[in-house]
């Protein structure tokens, strides 16, 4: 218990996400098996099941997929765009010398995969899927870690988890300019227009969880309805979240010592029951622990959990259950294109791009890193699925075949990528360190 209370909030984070990973890995091979089975049907009519509500003229019914791929991953894209805030503001990319070699490592990351999909493909049908190798997915890539251990230097998942939030950041502003199409203008006026008045409200005024979560569910809604995908919303719903604390540490452990001095002098050890003063006094102190935590932080600690361990497993059990038959006619053209942009083209971005960066001096290796583990790193990062998965829904929409085509592929890729940096960082890192 006190190891785990020792633990800092960054390797708290990797802790969940190493987790998130393992449970992502194994709804992935529940939903390939279910798929494949002789209960398959089963399956795909839950994933198609609509469910929702209509009143009057009003209707909004999905199948159970759309819920999970608009609905669910929206809150996702809300936690990402409130670690892409914090990050930017405070954290490990809150500098241009901080940011520098993650950028360039990122850069190349997304560039090459893209670039090497384009050359690829010779199919206009498919060539909108070019920004499906251009995202690692951190849950995956953190679980790799965490089985090599000790084995790997904390500062290497600060570089991992910085050069993923870069990917994210490359990654939302590609869905939302080239993934979203026949967008209503006014629709879109008005979501951003209730985004404005929440960020100034939060700003003005206290901030109220209450008041967040009902105007979310209609800016959601209007995002939807506008044509641009709903888990845009989400991240810039998250970036209104005030990152200021209401009271500072200093006023916060005057007023702790003063409650805690009356707590002690009114109390009675022997009764059960709490008096109204003892109550008012606890009640003084979970506001007081309210106030001194920042909004942005208690919401990202209440949602690591629920992203963790609930809504990206729920997202690899809809979308990784492909069905592999012999019969089908898969695109292999595309499969292949893929394979190779996500292990190929993330592995060669990543090691140029971070080389080249050392090299002209924009950039240095971080301290207690070597350009060895940094290769590692860049064969991991072809492990595209969470993000991978989520454009491929959106660039292939209305195509089973391609859609279904690009999941094997990344399925593939992601697996080549995660076993080949997995035996490079265990090659280069041989004996166990602190971390």
């Amino acid at each position: 218990m006190i190891k785990n209370l020792l633990l800092t909030p960054f390797q708290k984070f990797v802790k969940t996400g190493s987790t998130a990973g393992m449970l992502l890995f194994g709804a992935t091979i529940i939903a390939i098996i279910w798929a494949n089975s002789s209960y398959g049907y089963y399956y795909e009519s839950l994933l198609q099941y609509k469910i929702g509500i209509s009143f009057h003229d009003f209707e909004l019914k999905k199948p159970f997929i759309l819920w999970i791929n608009d609905g669910l991953m929206a809150i996702f894209f809300f936690l990402i765009g409130l670690e892409l805030k914090r990050e930017l503001l405070i954290g490990e990319i809150n500098t241009l010398k901080k940011a520098a070699f993650p950028f360039m490592a990122a850069l190349g990351g997304v560039a090459v995969p893209i670039a090497l999909y384009l050359i690829l493909n010779e199919n206009p049908d498919t060539a909108k899927g070019w920004g499906i190798p251009m995202a690692t997915d951190i849950a995956f890539a953190l679980a790799i870690l965490s089985i090599l251990g000790k084995r790997v230097p904390l500062s290497l998942k600060v570089f991992l988890t910085a050069f993923a939030i870069i990917d994210d950041i490359a990654a939302v502003i590609v869905i939302a300019v080239f993934y979203s199409s026949n967008v209503s203008i006014a629709l879109l006026f008005y979501g951003i227009l209730l985004i404005v008045l929440l960020a100034l409200l939060y700003y003005y005024r206290n901030y109220s969880l209450e008041i967040g979560l009902i105007l979310a569910v209609i800016i959601w809604f209007l995002f939807l309805k506008a044509g641009i995908h709903p888990t845009i919303a989400g991240v810039l719903l998250a970036f209104t979240i005030p990152i200021k604390r209401k009271l500072d540490i200093k006023s916060f452990a005057e007023h702790l010592n003063l409650i805690s001095n009356k707590i002690v002098n009114d109390s009675d050890d022997d009764k059960h029951l709490l008096t109204k003063d003892e109550i008012k006094y606890i009640n003084n102190l979970n506001d007081l622990a309210s106030k001194v935590q920042s909004p942005l932080q208690q919401l990202e600690a209440k949602l690591h959990g629920w992203i963790a361990y609930f809504i990206l497993p729920v997202f690899a059990f809809a979308n990784a259950g492909v069905v592999i038959s012999a019969d089908y006619n898969f695109d292999v053209d595309l499969i292949r294109n893929i394979i190779i942009s996500l292990f190929v083209g993330k592995f060669l971005g990543v090691v140029v791009f971070s080389y080249l960066g050392i090299k002209l001096k924009v950039t240095e290796l971080p301290k207690g890193l070597q350009f060895k583990q940094i290769i590692g790193i860049a064969a991991i990062a072809g492990v595209g699925f969470t993000m991978s998965i989520f454009i491929d829904h959106l660039a292939f929409a209305g195509s089973e075949r391609s859609i279904i085509s690009a999941k094997i592929g990344i399925i593939i890729g992601s697996l080549i990528s995660g076993v080949v940096g997995y035996a490079i960082l265990r090659l280069t890192s041989k004996s166990k360190i602190n971390t």
